[in-house]
């Protein structure tokens, strides 16, 4: 999910000489207790991260949540972790590690207990922003902590790999503890087990785990994260309003001109910082900015389908919180059992065919599950769709970062990873926010057109019109079916089967989108020297440029 930056390829003689004054003399071993809080907090955080997508048809049925109230639930943990988590990084850091991998575990701990004790949707929010935020300094704080464990490259190959392992164990978890829970107990009982793992993680970590720190050439960048944050959250905002809203609302429009105001200003703040929060001048390497697109739209095709599918087993056809576990398995449990075979697959192959390859089953699983009936509720429908996304998700989820650290310097790859982490982060946040616009948008408005061409007495149009316009279709297909507006409710499935069907093209099409652009653009191992020396090139011309002006240089340490 996450990288820290400064982590691959950026063993400088100062982090060398920084990692001995605080914990570990160069050639020393990786101290078993780091290594087992920091692979229980990165399992943490992505438990937490994915626990509620199997729970929004019981979030649906308890809370009632209206227009997009059900997207925010989702998007309010995906926010903290796409817009902060480089700034935890830095933060760990500065101050070191040890202190924000106990603080993002007790973060979580509040969060969950606020969410499983949450009397409404509303304070469900909070406790998952709480819960996000914590996570967002797990993922970065618990991969740079286990890197600075280590002091040669193969070694830290392995820390990597395990901690990639953990973060797939995680989410092979998450669909098997949300389903038992929410079906044995009720949704608050996931956030329950959650908070319980994260107060575990907490002990662990504040017994177990050893400081590290690397102050040398870091500082924060305030004026680029409030920038970025408020950028995010001003596009998150409209995107997800806009159904309900209207698109052309006051609210929404002036989010979608916040959005593009404080982007401006974001670009500005880090052409000028110091030690910028986004390394610009990363973008100038046309393989990297390849890389970097294909990370936000692949990304936003693969969460997109898990939250599209999410909602179709859920709100709109009332299955078990098991059943639909079995279909989150599908598409997140299986990276854990591919990554030997995606890793010889890298090994020996181009990255942009493995890649490429990983793209083009998203997108034929996407495809296939828009033809789907809405009425189809059979678990083996799901296999051949969301296994190949799952398959997809694999290849392509393991070789992103590998695809983006290999077309620059050795020099920028910390900063490439961590810049390839925020980008597939805010591609995870907009998959839920941008199809639930959409498929919610075409629903309300099939549904409107077939209630009133309908033969259904007025008054069961009244009351259900009345309903739809207050939560849409996904609320009249949440009422009594023996109700004035529940006899609507198969008119508001059919509409919600192909406003969800449309979804499932959207992200097929993004996931297509990234295939092609993956195969064309980047260049695979025989362009790696020469994309090295255009990136080095580019950083020595940013160098004299800042050097003649007198200015702030724009690349960091």
């Amino acid at each position: 999910m996450s990288e820290a930056s400064g982590v691959p390829g950026q063993r400088t003689e100062s982090s060398r000489t920084n990692s001995a004054a605080t914990g570990g003399a160069p050639g020393a071993r990786l101290a078993v207790g780091t290594l087992i809080a920091g692979c229980l907090a990165v399992c943490l955080a992505q438990i937490g991260i994915a626990i509620p997508a199997t729970l929004n048809g019981l979030f649906q049925s308890d809370l009632h949540p209206i227009g997009s109230q059900l997207t925010w639930i989702s998007d309010a943990f995906l926010l903290p972790v796409s817009v902060l988590e480089l700034t935890f990084g830095v933060l760990g850091d500065l101050f070191g590690r040890k202190r924000l991998l106990v603080g993002g575990a007790l973060l979580m701990v509040a969060g969950e207990v606020v969410a499983a004790a949450a009397p409404g949707v509303h304070v469900l929010w909070v406790g998952q922003a709480l819960a996000g935020l914590g996570a967002a300094a797990l993922f970065p704080t618990s991969l740079a902590m286990l890197a600075a464990g280590t002091h040669t490259h193969a070694a830290r190959a392995r820390v990597i790999a395990l901690w990639a392992a953990l973060l797939s164990t995680g989410g092979f978890l998450a669909p098997l503890l949300g389903g038992i829970t929410g079906n044995y107990g009720s949704w608050r009982w996931s956030f329950i087990v959650v908070a319980i793992i994260a107060a575990l993680s907490t002990v662990v970590s504040a017994l177990l785990a050893r400081d590290s720190r690397a102050p040398q050439g870091r500082s924060l960048d305030p004026a680029g994260q409030v920038t970025i944050g408020l950028s995010l959250f001003a596009l998150l905002f409209a995107v997800i309003q806009g159904p309900t809203d209207g698109w052309g609302s006051g609210p929404v429009v002036i989010g979608f001109v916040l959005f593009a105001v404080f982007m401006a200003l974001f670009v500005l703040a880090e052409l000028r910082a110091r030690n910028p929060l986004l390394r610009l001048d990363l973008f100038r390497n046309r393989a990297f900015a390849t890389a970097s697109v294909v990370a936000v739209v692949g990304m936003f095709a693969f969460l997109g389908t898990a939250y599209d599918t999410s909602i179709r087993m859920g709100p709109i056809q009332h299955q078990s919180t098991l059943r639909t576990a079995v279909a989150f398995l599908l598409l997140n449990g299986l990276t854990i059992f591919l990554t030997p075979l995606t890793s010889q697959l890298m090994a020996r192959l181009a990255p942009r065919w493995v890649l490429g390859l990983g793209f083009a089953l998203m997108a034929a699983g996407d495809f296939i599950a828009a033809g789907m009936p809405v009425g189809d509720r059979t678990l083996t429908s799901l296999i051949l769709p969301l296994g190949l996304v799952g398959v997809g998700f694999s290849f392509a989820v393991s070789s992103i970062t590998a695809t983006a650290v290999n077309t620059v310097p050795v020099p920028l790859a910390g900063m490439a990873s961590a810049t390839t982490s925020l980008l597939r982060d805010f591609g995870f946040t907009l998959g839920p926010a941008v199809v639930g616009a959409i498929a919610l948008s075409n629903a309300a408005s099939r549904f409107g057109h077939a209630l009133g061409g309908s033969a259904l007495p007025a008054q069961v149009k009244a009351a259900a019109g009345q309903v739809a316009a207050e939560g849409g279709p996904l609320a009249v297909n949440s009422v009594p079916p023996n109700t004035p507006p529940g006899q609507a409710a198969p008119l508001a499935v059919d509409a919600l089967g192909h406003g969800y069907a449309l979804g499932y093209v959207v992200c097929g099409c993004a996931a297509l989108l990234s295939c092609l652009l993956t195969v064309a653009a980047l260049r695979g191992h025989a362009g790696q020297e020469t994309a090295e020396e255009e990136a080095e090139e580019a950083v020595e011309a940013a160098e004299a440029s800042t050097g003649a002006s007198g200015a702030a240089p724009t690349l960091g340490a």
